[in-house]
């Protein structure tokens, strides 16, 4: 007697099922490991960044713009001068890099 393919597919059992899904288990982990990992570190530093940003530091926006910050605002904004005597409002987040960094005030 010969074994058609429909109870040839069968044979497998539950363990076929369970065997389809680790090459889909390893991709995600590939995934995770080399794109979604480093990128949720780099959104901590770029926040890390932001949050300790202070009058006096040197700056660059990601449009490109540098200035130094001069006055440093509760809701979310940068006071930060251009040229001198030129004021521009800043997000916060805009802020890519931070060039100069000023020292804290000894207490």
């Amino acid at each position: 007697m010969l074994a058609t393919p429909a109870y040839a597919q069968a044979a497998g059992g539950a363990g076929g099922a369970i065997a389809s899904f680790v090459p889909l288990i390893l991709i995600f982990a590939i995934m995770y490991f080399l794109l979604i990992r480093p990128q949720q570190k780099r959104v901590k530093e770029h926040q890390k960044m932001v949050a300790a940003l202070r009058r006096g530091d040197q700056i660059v926006t990601q449009g490109g713009i540098i200035g130094k910050v001069s006055k440093v605002k509760d809701d979310g904004e940068l006071e930060v001068e251009v040229a001198e005597g030129v004021r521009v409002r800043v997000v916060r987040s805009t802020v890519a890099q931070v060039l100069n960094k000023t020292e804290p005030a000894a207490s």
